[in-house]
């Protein structure tokens, strides 16, 4: 079963839901598949407090609320789905639902967002939302002149640790490698604050808490069949060990770049394929904030009501 929509959008986390209210205000008839985690990532935030409007902070489930209610009042077909295929070769651009509703949109917006990388203990999952994050810069000020740990050693995991020791009291740096592979102006400046610990050639291997986060337990390679396990006692655990963009069905059509992020037009939300728009984290590899992901949707909404002007659409 086919169904023609003038603008489908693919997504619902701020990008996706600014991008339905302004379509909708637009008359464009917006129709949103929520996708994989509807709401995105901020519903598995607990306090925002770093969006505006919000004087006192917002959780983030119901703060994805308020966007949704704001984008029904306009009028926005909001459903249950995932894209589970991509056919941009030609306009009406084809979108398959779970494999099996297939919609022809004259525009898409895409916002499927990009979901961060856990190391895949089973702790990561208990202690979600209490203790365990992916962004310094939405939940670093909770942990003021607290001690904090910090796995990856990138560039984003050296940011994430200055970020970090801005505000705690100290901050570990755990790096699987005895090196860095950030750049060297990172590597400084980490090496540099002393409120930064660097544990080299070091794996966490479980977290500790009764109410949340107290603790990681910890091994430290010693030799090629020596290993030392132990514990450090902190209040808060951060990854920064990349995010994987959720675009791979659009790859065929549009660029990426090495990691996945849809690559568009200099500062516009624009694809290569006209008509197709990119907004939120899925093409945003810098920021990955709310406020710039909202930002985007607005964005590409405006542009996508330009494009169906000017086609008589």
């Amino acid at each position: 079963m086919t169904e023609r929509v003038r603008c489908l959008i693919i997504g619902s986390g701020p990008a996706g839901y600014t991008a339905a209210i302004y379509t909708g205000r637009a008359n464009l008839n917006p129709v949103l598949y929520e996708g994989l985690q509807p709401g995105g990532q901020l519903t598995i935030t607990t306090e925002v407090e770093n969006f505006p409007g919000y004087p006192e902070g917002i959780g983030g489930t119901e703060l994805m609320d308020d966007l949704r209610k704001q984008a029904e009042r306009f009028g926005v077909d909001i459903r249950t789905g995932i894209a589970t295929k991509a056919d941009l070769s030609a306009a009406p651009y084809k979108i398959t639902i779970d494999n099996e509703q297939v919609i022809e949109a004259d525009t898409v917006i895409i916002s499927t967002g990009a979901t961060a990388k856990y190391l895949g203990l089973e702790d990561e999952q208990k202690y979600a939302g209490m203790g365990v994050s992916a962004c310094a810069t939405c939940d670093g000020f909770f942990y003021r002149k607290k001690v904090v740990a910090v796995v990856g050693g990138g560039d984003t995991a050296c940011e994430e640790a200055i970020y970090l020791a801005g505000l705690a009291s100290k901050v570990y740096l755990i790096v699987r490698k005895p090196y860095l592979r950030a750049s060297q102006i990172m590597q400084d400046r980490v090496m540099n604050n002393p409120k930064i610990e660097v544990l080299f050639e070091h794996n966490t291997v479980g977290l500790f808490g009764e109410n949340g986060v107290e603790g990681a337990h910890v091994v430290k390679r010693m030799g090629e069949a020596d290993e030392k396990r132990y514990d450090i006692a902190i209040d808060g655990f951060f990854l920064a060990i990349g995010h994987k963009p959720n675009s791979d069905i659009f790859k065929e059509w549009i660029d990426t770049d090495e990691v996945g992020y849809i690559i568009t037009e200099g500062a516009s939300p624009r694809t290569k394929v006209p008509g197709v728009f990119a907004a939120g984290d899925v093409a945003d590899p810098h920021y990955r904030q709310a406020i710039t992901a909202a930002a985007s949707g607005c964005k590409a909404a405006i542009e996508a009501e330009r494009y169906l002007s000017e086609h008589n659409l």
